[in-house]
């Protein structure tokens, strides 16, 4: 199962992903008699099997609620989580590019709900007040039920499905204080996307390739398999000490090559194009301004 949002006039709309197009789950529900969530959080909690018969009863036919994804505007996969969970230093030869120490525990942070963004979505890059700008491609993990003190055996049953995100980073904000959250919450500086890809396409998200291109030059190319922590690992250790619920974000760190890494420290700028992509789930494509 593949889904994105879309805009449609303020509001965003749940879309299913089909080879003949994307279906308007509102406006199909309407035609087809369906009663598919168009919430997203809802629809990770349970709607996936009336999505199949939805799509089911649309093969083959046509109307308003089929749209060609090219016309579409996208939004975030997910628009409103109720948490957005960030792990930082999560692989090994990115913690060795900030000669940082492997860490013996995760290394939780948060962004807040005013990142998240779309692909094709212009950033602003507030360059009035700093200039150290990051990319981080991430592959990031959609809860689909709620999970509390869960075992890392049965982690993975917790998770709904994975998209691309990029944790786009202020590192002269970042490294202020101890604390990362100011270099971590500007405006849109979380795009995820462009879909959201349910668990069974993606099978073991520990060997994934992971890669990020800015301008069309390979920046980050590494596999989810150098993660010091891994999904299921993750998972367990959040619920241990605060519950997780359907729609919740987990975005599992990046790997190396990050700007703050590389010789010369090649910032991001206005009119730079970044492309981050994880395997299976798609590439989320974001010009900075």
């Amino acid at each position: 199962m593949q889904s994105l949002t879309f805009k449609s006039g303020d509001a965003l709309k749940l879309g299913l992903v089909t080879d003949a197009g994307v279906i308007d789950v509102e406006a199909a529900n309407a035609a087809l008699g369906t009663s598919v969530p168009t919430d997203v959080n809802a629809f990770v909690a349970g709607g996936a099997a009336g999505a199949a018969d939805l799509i089911a009863k649309a093969a083959g036919k046509s109307g308003a609620w089929l749209l060609d994804r090219g016309s579409l505007t996208l939004g975030p996969v997910v628009p409103d989580p109720g948490k957005i969970i960030c792990i930082g230093l999560n692989y090994a030869k990115h913690a060795a590019e900030t000669n940082m120490p492997i860490p013996e525990s995760p290394v939780v942070f948060s962004k807040f709900n005013n990142t998240l963004v779309g692909d094709g979505e212009t950033v602003q890059l507030n360059t009035k007040y700093a200039e150290k700008f990051d990319y981080e491609v991430e592959l990031c993990v959609v809860i689909g039920k709620t999970a509390a003190d869960v075992s890392e055996d049965a982690a993975l049953d917790y998770v709904y499905g994975y998209c691309t995100a990029n944790d786009l980073s202020v590192r002269d904000l970042q490294n202020r204080t101890s604390q990362w959250l100011l270099g971590k919450t500007p405006d849109k500086f979380f795009p995820i996307g462009p879909t959201l890809v349910s668990a069974d396409e993606v099978g073991d998200p520990q060997r994934l390739q992971v890669s990020t291109k800015v301008n069309g030059e390979v920046r980050q190319n590494e596999n989810t398999n150098d993660m010091i922590f891994n999904v299921r690992q993750l998972v367990s250790y959040l619920s241990r000490y605060f519950t997780l619920e359907p729609g919740d974000l987990i975005t599992t760190g990046t790997p190396a090559g990050v700007a703050m890494g590389l010789p010369g420290t090649p910032w991001l700028k206005p009119g730079d194009v970044v492309e981050v992509e994880v395997e299976k789930l798609g590439v989320l494509t974001n010009t900075m301004a």
